[in-house]
């Protein structure tokens, strides 16, 4: 009966079973590590800092920390373009249960799958000098959007609005005015007319506004009234 066999240095084997192999695995370990760093950099650095969003923060390090693992794990399959492409498809349409998922995060979501798929599928061809470099680009490129060249932030709001008399063209001062006063916004950028129920003398308003303090959470809704959210087909 075999017990556990060490074949080799860096093989531990019970039987015909692998039970660890220590260069692969040390490539592993450090691989998952440098994903990590660059995510928390990418994600809790420069993403939260600027949106305070949690939620997007927990998804975002977890779906980056499966994918990494997925696409690691699976490498031995020829499969590494086609499988990469297949993931880039399946969470570009993903979609929440009630509200779109904003541009911004989206592209989040995309560059987190991107740097995972690239570090755990970039071959032996490729030295440490490579995967060290696009790793340091990306951050670097996303740092001087998001911390350097977009100095100003700009987040909208989507408020059901019931004064339908102020949203029209020659009442736009009053209605800045009356939006200032009721939500505390006070550096409205612009507004954007959406969707007019007659029946209900109600409309929903995008206001695009200048948040200097970071303290207003982008959660994509709010309301400005106490009426039910009913579905519309």
């Amino acid at each position: 009966m075999d017990i556990l066999n060490f074949l080799s240095p860096d093989k531990i084997k019970w039987g015909s079973i692998e039970i660890i192999d220590y260069s692969t695995f040390l490539e592993l370990v450090g691989r998952f590590a440098l994903n990590l760093v660059v995510i928390l950099v990418l994600v809790r650095w420069l993403y939260y800092t600027t949106s305070r969003r949690k939620d997007y923060l927990f998804t975002y390090i977890l779906i980056s920390c499966v994918v990494f693992l997925m696409c690691y794990l699976l490498a031995s399959v020829k499969l590494q373009i086609g499988f990469a492409l297949g993931l880039f498809a399946v969470f570009g349409i993903i979609r929440y249960r009630t509200d779109a998922m904003p541009i911004k995060e989206m592209t989040y979501l995309f560059l987190i799958i991107g740097v995972s798929v690239v570090n755990a599928l970039a071959d032996t061809d490729s030295s440490v000098a490579d995967i060290l470099f696009t790793n340091v680009a990306i951050i670097a490129v996303t740092y001087a959007l998001e911390k350097t060249f977009l100095l100003k932030k700009e987040s909208s709001r989507l408020i059901n609005y019931e004064k339908l008399n102020l949203i029209k063209p020659e009442n736009y001062n009053e209605l800045i005015k009356d939006l200032q006063e009721r939500t505390g916004i006070t550096h409205i950028n612009r507004i954007e007319v959406g969707k007019i129920d007659l029946l209900r003398d109600t409309c929903f308003l995008t206001v695009f506004f200048e948040d200097t303090t970071n303290k207003i959470v982008t959660s994509g809704k709010m309301e400005d009234n106490n009426n039910d959210n009913d579905d519309d087909d």
